[in-house]
């Protein structure tokens, strides 16, 4: 497609490119879908609606690209790198009004952390690709090498929540490692990965390194997850898509990691301090709860459970709901009126079936919200305690002792997070080795160490993320064996 002819829209007074990108060029595609704006339900653009004959240029694109960009080495990439790093600094502020725009989480956070947490992803993995040392050893007459290779060109499958920073989360280690991308941003939420596939040409990342392909899950991401030259795929999002692009992956013996949804327990003992606990609990609702590492499941020591309510109570009146580009705001629309359908189906199966709906429960009848919600259920098997909601809908249960406690934090399929509070060191190493759980925070909540493994157990996900991790993850191993004395 000629430049002339290609297609952008005004959002938030940003121009933003509504087609594809593929090998350094704009794209149309043959058809488009709109994007909703959840702060008034507005049309924000038509993008470009990729399909499997688009999937296929940006994949054999990104192909080409390879072996230049891998033979570049790991310092090479990280000047690249970095250079993106310092373009995302420069652009928070437009980057945050079109996220806001889009996806509508609050405009404060993202100019405060969210938008910078990509830059300092690209400068995180940037500098531990440079800093790898290969293992050498002497073994059985011969010196021995490990060595990572760059895979191959990676699929990146991205969700709606947060969709800049994930995106950066998992094309940094790819990049760094010497991979190329196409990624595929989620269809509620795409812009700002539009944005990015500028930036990274801007700062000078060779055309056909990173492409993006915008479109519908079944049709663009099918597409690109069973295509036979990609070595990688990587994807965050529901777990039941999750099982379809494993079972794609699968069939060309490509190597696949998923970080996936929760139903995390915040477990909150007698000797905790209950008012942080209590702020911390009510801090679950923020972006509406659209969050897979919060602590939905309440757990409380029973001898606390009244007290601990009143300061909950206390901590949620204080929450606003509205549009997120106010700084009064504390809690936004929901993303699409097809998710506000979903969690209000959610809560109202919940009260059919006799459950205590302690406070809110009710959708607004102005725009897309619903009321921050607390359910106390009549069983631990309850669909509400059971299964993910992905909106701003928590539960309460009490236990006894340490025991119960831990039965009742494990006794659902997922396994991504957990959160604790207790004033006892001991406590919180028995009960933070106990929860079966990628990552346990004990009296604080999504503190991130980017060298950290992070990622989810059971329907949570598969492989891990971060550090090194995500680098051995796109990359290939080789061990290479020369007998001592036959070089010089």
């Amino acid at each position: 497609m000629s430049a002339a002819a290609a297609q952008f829209a005004r959002v938030a007074g940003q121009t933003v490119s509504t087609d594809h990108l593929i090998g350094g060029e704009r794209v149309a595609g043959r058809s488009r879908f709109e994007t909703l704006s959840p702060i008034d339900g507005s049309v924000l653009a038509e993008v470009a609606r990729g399909d499997a004959e688009d999937v296929a240029r940006a994949v054999e694109a990104a192909h080409r690209a390879w072996p230049a960009w891998a033979a570049l080495g790991p310092h090479g990439r990280a000047e690249r790198l970095r250079r993106l790093a310092d373009l995302i600094d420069s652009r928070v502020e437009e980057l945050a009004a079109v996220e806001c725009a889009d996806m509508a989480m609050l405009l404060r956070s993202l100019r405060a952390r969210v938008i910078s947490r990509g830059a300092r992803n690209f400068r995180a993995y940037a500098e531990l690709a440079v800093a790898y040392e290969e293992r050498d050893w002497r073994s059985n007459g011969t010196w021995n090498r490990v060595q990572r290779m760059a895979s191959g060109p990676a699929a990146v499958i991205t969700p709606w929540n947060a969709p800049f920073m994930l995106s950066t989360w998992k094309t940094a280690p790819a990049l760094a490692a010497g991979c190329t991308v196409v990624l595929k941003p989620a269809e509620w939420s795409p812009l700002t990965c539009s944005l990015l596939g500028d930036l990274a040409l801007e700062a000078g990342i060779e055309p056909g390194v990173f492409n993006v392909v915008q479109g519908i899950g079944e049709e663009a991401g099918a597409a690109l997850a069973a295509h036979p030259l990609i070595r990688r795929a990587s994807f965050t999002g529901s777990t039941g898509t999750a099982r379809r692009i494993g079972a794609a992956t699968a069939a060309n013996l490509v190597p696949f990691t998923a970080e996936l949804g929760g139903k995390n327990p915040l477990l909150v003992f007698a000797d905790a301090d209950l008012d942080a606990a209590a702020r911390m609990a009510a801090r679950q609702y923020d972006d509406s709860g659209q969050v897979c590492l919060s602590g939905t499941r309440l757990l409380v020591e029973a001898s606390v459970r009244e007290e601990f309510l009143e300061r909950f109570d206390a901590a949620v009146a204080e929450h606003v709901l509205g549009d997120p580009r106010r700084e009064e705001t504390t809690v936004s629309p929901l993303i699409h009126p097809l998710h506000l359908e979903r969690v209000a189906g959610f809560v109202e199966r919940a009260r059919d079936e006799g459950q205590r709906v302690l406070r809110g429960g009710r959708r607004l009848d102005d725009g897309w919200f619903f009321e921050p919600t607390l359910i106390e259920p009549t069983s631990n098997d309850a669909e509400i305690v059971q299964s993910e909601v992905f909106g701003p809908v928590l539960t309460i249960q009490a236990f006894a002792g340490e025991e119960e406690a831990v039965a009742l934090a494990n006794s659902t399929r997922y396994g991504l997070s957990g959160l604790l509070y207790t004033s006892s060191a001991g406590r919180a190493e028995r009960i933070g080795r106990a929860v079966r759980a990628g990552t346990v925070w004990v009296n604080t909540f999504l503190v991130r160490d980017l060298t950290a493994p992070f990622g989810g157990i059971g329907d949570s996900g598969i492989g891990r993320e971060g550090g090194d991790y995500a680098l051995d993850f796109y990359s290939d191993l080789k061990t290479l064996q020369i007998l001592e004395g036959s070089t010089r």
